[in-house]
C-alpha cells in the first residue's frame, strides 16, 4: 500500500447539549464520534458505513475541519491540522474538498452554476490558464453537463445534475482528497450508478482518495477498496471490502450486510435475514462496554462491562469484539 493521504487516530467529536430557557445549562455531551480510527491510502476509496446516527456523516465534517474536533488527530498527508486555525487551513482547503448528500442544498439558488464551480478559483487567488470561465466550461463537460449552461441556475437542473455541479465545484482545484458525504442517497437509482461511475473516472484520471460516507451497502461495495464499519461514534469493523462482504466477522456488520438484496431469487429466499432488535440507544448515554450490546444476539455478561479493543485479525482487517462470528 502506498503511503496514507489520511490518517485519524482515535478521532472524537462531542456536541454539549444544553437545557433550554433564558438560563441554560450544560446537560451533558453527545459522543457523535467516540474513538475512530482509520487511514486512507494514496489513490484508495475507503467506504464509511452504519445506519442512520452512527456518527459517520459527522466523522466526515470533521475530518474536514468544519467541525472542531474534540480529540484526537487529524494526519493529511503527514501534517497534524487536528487542531488548526483557519488561517492555517486556507493552504489545505484546496487539497480538501467535499461533496455533500443534499444537492438541492449544498448549491446557492442565487448563484448561476459558473460563479458557484468558479467560486474556488476566487477564494484561492486561482487564475487558471485560459480564464476562470474556460476553466469552469472544462469542468462542467467533464462532469458530463452542457458548458452552455454555464449562466444557468440551480433550480433549472434535475437532482442528478445538481451533483455533478457539486462533485465539478470539488475537483476544481484538483484536490488529493475528497469526502464524500452520501453523494447518491438522494438521487434516483437510476442516476445513482452514474455518479458512482463518474466517480471513479474521475479518481483514475485525477488520482483523487475518498473518504464515501454511506449506508448504501452496494454502492459502498461497487466503489470501496476498504470498508470501515461504524455502530454508536466506534469503529466496529475494518477490512479490504471483499473479505468483509465474503465473510463478515462482527455480528453487527452481518446484521448489515443481510439486508442488502441479492439479485437471485433463489438465494434471497434462502438465506439467513438478520433482524436487529431495538433502537439504536442515544449518543447521549451509550451503553457501558460494547456499545453494540443491547442489540447483539451473541451478548454476554463481558460485553456489558468491558469495551473491545481492536484488534488484528488478518492483513487490514481489524475487528472490536470479544464473540466474533
Amino acid at each position: 500500500m502506498a503511503e496514507n493521504i489520511l490518517e485519524l487516530h482515535d478521532l472524537k467529536k462531542h456536541f454539549p447539549t444544553t437545557s433550554g430557557g433564558l438560563f441554560s445549562r450544560r446537560k451533558g455531551v453527545v459522543k457523535a464520534v467516540d474513538g475512530v480510527s482509520l487511514s486512507i491510502g494514496v489513490g484508495e476509496t475507503v467506504g464509511l458505513v452504519g445506519e442512520s446516527g452512527c456518527g459517520k456523516t459527522t466523522a466526515g465534517r470533521t475530518v474536514m475541519k468544519l467541525y472542531e474536533p474534540t480529540d484526537g488527530k487529524i494526519i493529511f498527508q503527514g501534517e497534524d491540522i487536528s487542531h488548526y486555525s483557519r488561517k492555517q487551513m486556507m493552504p489545505f482547503r484546496s487539497q480538501m474538498q467535499m461533496i455533500f448528500q443534499d444537492p438541492f442544498a449544498s448549491l446557492n439558488p442565487r448563484h448561476t452554476v459558473g460563479t458557484i464551480v468558479g467560486a474556488s478559483y476566487d477564494i484561492h487567488g486561482i487564475k487558471p490558464a485560459g480564464g476562470v470561465e474556460n476553466a469552469v466550461r472544462d469542468l462542467l463537460e467533464r462532469v458530463g453537463l452542457n458548458p452552455e449552461h454555464i449562466n444557468r441556475f440551480p433550480h433549472e437542473f434535475s437532482g442528478g445534475q445538481r451533483q455533478r455541479i457539486g462533485i465539478a465545484r470539488a475537483i476544481a482545484l484538483r484536490p488529493k482528497l475528497i469526502v464524500a458525504d452520501e453523494p447518491v442517497s438522494a438521487l434516483d437509482v437510476s442516476i445513482q450508478a452514474q455518479v458512482v461511475n463518474l466517480l471513479d473516472d474521475l479518481q483514475q484520471e485525477f488520482g483523487l482518495s475518498y473518504l464515501f460516507v454511506a449506508h448504501d451497502l452496494s454502492v459502498v461495495q461497487h466503489i470501496s477498496d476498504r470498508v470501515v464499519v461504524m455502530y454508536l461514534g466506534k469503529v466496529m469493523e475494518s477490512a479490504p471490502t471483499e473479505s468483509l462482504f465474503a465473510k463478515p466477522r462482527h455480528p453487527y456488520t452481518k446484521a448489515l450486510l443481510s439486508a442488502v438484496p441479492i439479485p437471485d431469487p433463489r438465494l434471497e429466499r434462502t438465506r439467513e435475514r438478520i433482524l436487529l432488535q431495538g433502537d439504536l440507544p442515544s449518543p447521549m448515554n451509550p451503553p457501558a462496554g460494547c456499545v453494540f450490546n443491547t442489540r447483539c444476539w451473541k451478548v454476554q455478561d463481558k460485553c456489558r462491562s468491558v469495551v473491545p479493543e481492536p484488534v488484528q485479525i488478518a492483513p487490514n482487517h481489524t475487528l472490536a469484539c470479544h464473540f466474533p462470528e
